[in-house]
């Protein structure tokens, strides 16, 4: 049935009663009962439930919408409903309600509802389902409608008021309960007036940690004098140092904390801050140009340039254009947020090192200003384009924000990438970087934006760049089969075009690529859990090694073989061990194997 609120013709002097908010919800809580005991909604015989009335009220509480635009369902569902409490059709007798008998058990309280107190509508076709159960709606309704004759009737029958009392004494002991209860909500809902965050805002933190240990079989060759310069000898080849120690064990920490947005529901404003103090050992293993590269954890880094040094990591802000395009800009957007993303090789859960988040030779700006489209062009197909200007926070003078540079003359890439699901389970990504490289002030290209190059490089005789332009190719997948087992993979080929400073000599090329293969096993040990298997070539060198400074080593193939395995704990609180095996480390042939032990814990907020 459905109940409606209806005007009252009988208005006169009203009683006077002590309307308290206590008193207010007992003849709440009373009108309830008579509605649903005389509707037909329960038994006779049966009880309210308190409990239930008061969790289904709770249900409707405002909730305010996630920043990524998701409404309630809950909500979207009832309010599906309401068309149908408009088109009613108000009764003044039983005998025009076709479903209602004589010998029906509430027939003289049904009597009673219409013809004396006139709080009772029936459905369009004249029908009263007493057996259908009401949806909230309906039983709001019928409430407002029975209480407003309560409120503007003068002299109700002494039986009505014998019936009120005789329901205040039967359920005063739950009426009690419900008292304390809302005394209880009062204090609560004050509390979370008083510590919120912000009516538009989330505020989420990740905290990361790291204990990782390192073993070798022998010294170590690494070009450059140390992981940041490189230098050629009297002879003009690249300098080689010799490492003979294995570094120290370290315990390391990285903390993310995002500003989550929101004015439309649709749209997303995000600000992260991050702060850590993480130095991978393995960086002291590496050629100059490689330092964060092999057996580093994505997030065994310090944030900025100095330890504990709190940085904006990323500002931006989304919004929808239309229904298919979806627009991001900023002064700092993260490429990694957009462009060779894989389900199998995300940071936080997948395989989880430097070469195995991202492709090693298309991220020459990992957080730059600019733009980012997304389109949505088909239900199986995405294109994303974007322009990104320098603003790495741990590079100092970026160029994006440098007038001397601006957002066209500095380091910049154009990326663009179609996203292609032929179904469900399997997803191919086709991508191209265009890549403009600035020299830093010894006229080297190279170092964390220097992609696709991978360690440093100059005019072939020690003599300074004036920059370098690049291109690079890249096809990424993931494919999970079957539900326990994924399948991923990269492929990517750069070429980069050295601009000479010097007069006479010719432009140089360096061509490179660079291969990834894995397996994903989901829910081993527990659902939720993740491990993975990876072989990676980070930086073969095809041809140009003349040009290269360092990272081309004696020609060998670096060669990677990574296994992680996240084990969430609790759904805020993840531990992950991982290894890594490391052959030919920095294209050394002769270099012996590097084994790298990590475990990371993962705190989420």
């Amino acid at each position: 049935m459905v109940w409606g609120i209806k005007s009252m013709s009988r208005v006169s002097r009203v009683r006077q009663a002590p309307w308290s908010p206590v008193f207010f919800c007992e003849v709440l809580l009373i009108a309830g009962a008579l509605i649903n005991v005389l509707a037909g909604s329960v038994q006779a015989d049966e009880q309210i439930e308190m409990d239930a009335l008061i969790g289904s009220a709770g249900a409707d509480l405002p909730s305010t919408e996630s920043v990524d635009g998701a409404a309630s369902e809950n909500n979207a569902g009832e309010a599906e409903l309401l068309p149908a409490a408009i088109n009613l059709a108000q009764v003044t007798s039983v005998s025009e309600l076709d479903d209602v008998l004589r010998t029906d058990w509430a027939y003289v309280a049904l009597t009673r509802l219409v013809e004396d107190y006139g709080c009772l509508e029936g459905y369009p076709d004249s029908v009263f389902r007493g057996e259908q159960a009401i949806t909230r709606y309906e039983f709001a309704a019928g409430l407002r409608s029975c209480l407003d004759v309560t409120t503007f009737l003068t002299d109700p029958a002494d039986s009505d008021l014998e019936t009120i009392q005789r329901l205040q004494e039967d359920f005063a002991t739950e009426l009690a309960a419900i008292r304390l209860r809302l005394d209880g909500l009062e204090t609560t809902v004050a509390t979370l007036e008083d510590n919120q965050f912000s009516t538009t805002t989330k505020l989420r933190g990740r905290v990361f940690s790291h204990l990782t240990g390192i073993t070798t079989s022998g010294d170590i060759q690494a070009e450059g004098i140390n992981v940041f310069a490189p230098a050629r000898d009297a002879n003009g080849d690249p300098v080689v140092r010799t490492i003979t120690d294995d570094p120290e064990v370290t315990f390391s920490y990285l903390t993310w904390l995002n500003l989550l947005t929101s004015f439309t529901g649709e749209d997303r404003l995000i600000l992260q801050l991050a702060v850590g103090d993480g130095t991978a050992p393995a960086n002291s293993l590496a050629s100059a140009g490689l330092f964060n590269t092999f057996g580093t954890p994505f997030t065994a880094q310090q944030g900025g340039r100095l330890e504990d040094e709190v940085i904006l990591r990323e500002a931006f802000y989304s919004f929808p254009l239309g229904d298919r395009v979806f627009i991001t800009a900023g002064p700092k957007i993260n490429w990694y947020r957009h462009f060779d993303n894989n389900k199998y090789t995300f940071l936080v859960t997948g395989a989880n090192s430097f070469n195995s988040s991202g492709g090693t030779q298309v991220n020459a700006v990992d957080r730059g200003a600019g733009v980012v489209v997304e389109w949505d062009v088909f239900d199986k197909v995405e294109l994303t384009l974007g322009y990104l200007a320098e603003a790495t926070e741990f590079i100092q003078g970026s160029s994006a924000s440098d007038p001397s540079r601006g957002l066209f003359n500095g380091a910049n890439t154009l990326t663009a990438q179609a996203e292609v699901y032929p179904t469900d389970d399997l997803t191919l990504r086709f991508l191209y970087n265009r890549s403009e490289l600035e020299s830093n002030a010894n006229g080297f290209v190279g170092g964390a934006v220097s992609e696709p190059l991978y360690g440093f490089a100059d005019d072939g005789f020690g003599g300074p760049l004036d920059g370098a332009t690049a291109d690079t190719l890249l096809f990424n997948f993931d494919w999970q089969p079957l539900n326990w087992l994924g399948l991923f993979g990269r492929y990517s080929y750069g070429s980069t075009n050295l601009q000479v400073r010097t007069p006479g000599l010719p432009e140089g090329e360096v061509n490179a690529q660079s291969l990834q293969l894995g397996l994903a096993f989901h829910d081993l040990l527990k659902p939720g859990s993740l491990a993975t298997i990876s072989y990676l070539q980070p930086f073969d060198v095809i041809d140009g090694r003349d040009f290269l400074i360092s990272g081309g080593g004696d020609g060998a193939v670096q060669e990677e073989l990574e296994v992680s395995f996240r084990y969430p704990l609790t759904n805020n609180f993840a531990i992950v061990p991982s290894y890594y095996w490391i052959q030919n480390a920095n294209n050394f042939g002769d270099n012996p194997d590097i084994h790298i032990f990590n475990l990371q814990t993962q705190f989420s907020f």
